[in-house]
């Protein structure tokens, strides 16, 4: 399930600086995180973004909890 829900996270050469969006909108990842942690709720950012979905917030929190999980490495 959460392999559909990275595909709606795309990166395009040229687009928004390369960075990730939502299934190819210049609506970036890191804007949607962003309003998660100023405590904007999921209801207010689909408001303000009619053509998001649920499912494009989730990919949003998906592809951050991915790209921060690293092996730590301990001496």
């Amino acid at each position: 399930m959460s392999t559909d829900l990275l595909s709606r996270i795309t990166q395009t050469p040229g687009q928004c600086g390369g960075r990730p969006c939502i299934r190819g909108m210049r609506i970036r990842v890191s804007d949607i995180l962003e309003m998660l942690a100023e405590s904007v709720s999921i209801s207010e950012i689909l408001e303000d973004f009619p053509d998001l979905e649920a499912a494009d917030i989730q990919a949003c929190l998906i592809f951050a909890a991915r790209r921060t999980d690293f092996t730590r490495l301990t001496a």
